[in-house]
């Protein structure tokens, strides 16, 4: 064998063995095949979708809750008002305004803008209501009209109480901030507009009276989804209301009401079928208790089934929608930043927070509850859940709710007031500048 046939011998040898390796490496997958790059950018628009249809739901989806608030309630008859076919004075945007309801001023045509702008517009006249209605431009309320022009129903959306505006045009007028804890918007004096709370009264086996009483005892900010599964409306003689939460920065921890409950999507399931009065399915076997929940079991709101589900298909959606929403910042000016970071340390050290709120998601990893006793307060509102405890709530965007205190009912009026509240329930032994500089990292959250 010559040298020229050794060396064709000896390339052959190599690039059967190069072969050998290259196919056993992973094969590269073309496109059409779903390379990875492909991959991502179709999970990337699968994400942007359900974002877009989760915003809608969000803001605009009644779940067909309108049969339930103009059907049953015929709030749209105290809207309308005498003169316009309907019952009363009628609801002028400026009423709209006190209660809290507020108006997406990016709904608004822009010759409505300018006559706002110049005062022409008569804002004690209810037609001016139902006219902002069919402009769909009442955060969290749909208005459902007659081919004549008649106000036929009115239904309700998430953002009616976990929305607000920025108040850029005039107060309670600007553009949608999402997710926000509507802090202005006085639920029981909504729904005491209603003509006819007999179906509440029937259901809480009480006269209609009582159910007014319970109702203007929420006042603005506040909410109490408990009455309907156990027959309770006060602690004492104070309501037993609890603030709105807002509806961002939830990603990434598990329980999402002041006394746990369930997550987002079950959340999102009990208020779309239990308090909004939406069509759907909901099913929580620890409702059919008949001591805990009496009125909750006795009505089988542990197993609901409507004949069309139009809240079940929207669930997944409206969770990725509400993951979506950051915690807002603060306001560069709104706390002392060298103070902030000196706060940072007493957070983390002295202060103790950071073993319960604990960074950067600001409550605990996994089962974030606690008993009444471990945070120093009673037990009234921890005891109407099915767990008996109190979340740790997330710390960030705290400066967009601040109105109307802190804690589950508002109880403590400022953070300075929490803070002193932990430092004696822990024995912290914290300084005035300590506390001070805690409040304002606080603030910057």
């Amino acid at each position: 064998m010559n040298r020229f046939v050794a060396g064709i011998i000896l390339i052959c040898a190599v690039l059967s063995a190069a072969l050998v390796v290259l196919s056993n490496l992973p094969k590269k997958v073309s496109a059409s095949d779903g390379d990875s790059r492909h991959g991502d950018h179709t999970t990337e628009l699968h994400a942007l979708d359900m974002i877009g249809r989760g915003r809608n739901t969000f803001r605009y989806d009644t779940f067909g809750d309108q049969e339930f608030w103009g059907g049953t309630l015929q709030i749209h008859k105290a809207i309308e008002g005498q003169k316009l076919g309907g019952v009363g004075p009628g609801v002028d945007p400026a009423t709209a305004l006190a209660v809290g309801l507020k108006v997406d001023v990016d709904a608004l045509p822009e010759s409505l803008v300018r006559q706002l702008k110049a005062g022409k517009v008569n804002l004690k006249d209810p037609a001016v209501t139902l006219a902002l209605l069919k402009l769909n431009s009442v955060v969290g309320l749909t208005g459902f009209f007659e081919n004549s022009g008649r106000l036929k129903s009115v239904g309700i959306q998430c953002a009616l109480c976990h929305s607000t505006v920025d108040n850029s045009f005039a107060p309670g007028i600007g553009h949608r901030l999402d997710g926000w804890a509507n802090r202005d918007l006085n639920v029981g004096a909504i729904v005491n507009l209603s003509p006819d709370l007999s179906s509440v009264a029937k259901l809480l086996s009480v006269d209609q009276n009582t159910v007014r009483t319970v109702l203007a005892s929420w006042g603005p900010g506040k909410f109490d989804a408990e009455p309907f599964m156990d027959g309770k409306a006060f602690n004492g003689h104070k309501s037993a209301a609890t603030l709105i939460p807002p509806a961002f920065g939830l990603a990434g921890f598990n329980l999402h009401t002041w006394t746990g409950w369930g997550s987002v999507p079950y959340w999102n399931a009990f208020v779309a079928n239990l308090e909004m009065h939406g069509k759907g399915t909901f099913y929580d076997p620890r409702l059919a208790d008949p001591v805990k929940f009496p009125i909750a079991a006795q009505n089988g709101f542990d197993n609901v089934r409507s004949e069309k589900d139009l809240i079940t298909p929207k669930l997944a959606d409206l969770h990725f929608y509400q993951l979506a929403l950051e915690a807002p910042r603060p306001p560069a000016r709104s706390f002392n930043h060298e103070a902030a970071e000196r706060g940072k340390e007493v957070f983390n050290g002295a202060g103790q927070c950071s073993t319960c709120h604990v960074p950067p998601l600001f409550t605990e990893p996994g089962w974030n509850q606690h008993t009444a006793e471990e945070i120093g307060i009673d037990d009234f509102q921890a005891s109407r859940s099915p767990d008996g405890r109190y979340r740790t709530s997330p710390l960030k965007g705290l400066w967009t709710h601040a109105k109307g205190g802190f804690y589950h009912d508002g109880r403590f009026a400022t953070l300075l007031d929490v803070v002193n509240h932990y430092d004696n329930v822990k024995a912290l032994h914290l300084s005035d500048q300590q506390k001070h500089d805690l409040v304002e990292y606080l603030k910057s959250l």
